[in-house]
């Protein structure tokens, strides 16, 4: 079987596939984006972010996207590419030309190694940098905002194990008259402050970190017996402050590195199931960008349709859908330890890269 490989071919085929490719992850960014859209009001309206702060918010949210927006945009894009090609004749007319089914797919097989290879930086290192960025970035804005959580005559919760009422409430300048705060955070035996008035400020020995200066008060400790103390000036913590901790990181946050430390570390049962099926996710997934663009052009050479851009996104997002119901079943799996990480996190890459191996053997020649 000759194996030619045009250049200008191969580069006519390459360059069609980018601006689709580029679109398409455009748009799934985009509806993701959407999905949060609630959120944002939320912030701008109740917390007073800035413009600056919400595009800082999208900009750390769409990079912890890309792991698994990168696929998809890879399998719509070769998917439509090469079925406009077909739709077009273009594909009978490329190989009348003597370019075999093999020299065909290597342009969607050059553009899927580069993204694998991209997809594979953004799922060890760059989304979960995004992702510990937006959480950092959301505990400040509640931390720095903390005024507007706190409501006049109503008890506001939220504060870490503590519940506040002030019966005057100045979201401007942060000052609370007829203060009342139940602190469970002090032990086994609560706190019961009162003051005449409060003063939300940031605390100078932790930055980010939101203190209320209670004046004229008193605190009530209740154990075995009543205990009353009477104060001029009472500062009490309201927030945590923003923890950079690497042990404090939530799983999307942590590197690849850091799941392979922690895994050589002293943990539960438990604890080792979840971060040896995030070991292996953030390899699966990076691995099946090269799956999902053979298998775009395997269904992409099969497709007719007049509308491509329509069609390409709707099987695009049938391909894609049925894998991830499929991980997540086989991740579940993984996680509760009933079949081996490596096995259960694995299975829907072979089972797609089957059908993609299929697919393309029935246009090979």
């Amino acid at each position: 079987m000759s194996f030619q490989i045009p250049r200008k071919a191969t580069q006519y085929i390459f360059f069609e596939m980018l601006p689709s490719f580029l679109m398409g992850l455009t748009v799934f960014i985009f509806i993701l984006l959407m999905a949060q859209a609630l959120r944002y009001t939320e912030f701008v309206l109740i917390h007073g972010v800035g413009v600056g702060v919400i595009g800082q918010i999208i900009g750390y949210l769409s990079i912890s996207f890309l792991p698994a927006l990168l696929p998809m945009s890879l399998l719509f894009s070769v998917l439509m590419t090469y079925g406009r090609l077909s739709n077009d004749s273009e594909m009978v007319a490329l190989k009348a030309t003597g370019m075999s089914m093999g020299a065909i797919t290597v342009p969607a097989l050059m553009l899927s190694v580069l993204v694998t290879l991209f997809s594979a930086h953004t799922s060890f290192n760059l989304g979960p940098w995004g992702n510990r960025q937006f959480e950092v970035l959301i505990n400040k804005i509640g931390q720095t905002k903390a005024a507007v959580t706190i409501r006049e005559g109503t008890f506001s919760e939220g504060f870490f194990d503590k519940v506040v009422y002030a019966n005057q409430v100045d979201s401007k300048t942060g000052q609370l008259k007829d203060v009342f705060i139940y602190d469970e955070g002090q032990g086994d035996v609560p706190l019961t402050i009162i003051a005449k008035t409060g003063l939300l400020v940031q605390d100078p020995s932790a930055p980010n970190t939101v203190l209320i200066r209670l004046f004229d008060g008193d605190v009530h400790r209740k154990s075995e017996s009543h205990t009353k103390i009477k104060f001029d000036t009472y500062d009490i913590r309201m927030t945590e402050s923003v923890k950079e901790k690497d042990r404090e990181k939530s799983l999307p946050s942590l590197t690849l590195d850091e799941i392979s430390n922690a895994l050589t570390t002293k943990i539960s049962p438990e604890e080792a199931l979840t971060l040896r099926a995030e070991y292996h996710k953030r390899w699966a997934i990076s691995a099946v960008c090269l799956i999902f663009g053979l298998l775009g052009v395997g269904l992409g050479t099969n497709t007719h349709r007049r509308n491509q851009k329509g069609g390409g996104m709707i099987l695009s997002l049938v391909v894609v859908v049925s894998y991830w119901i499929l991980y997540v079943t086989c991740e579940g799996l993984a996680r509760s330890g009933q079949v081996p990480a490596a096995l259960a996190i694995w299975t829907p890459n072979i089972i797609f890269a089957v059908f993609a191996y299929w697919t393309l053997k029935k246009n090979w020649n």
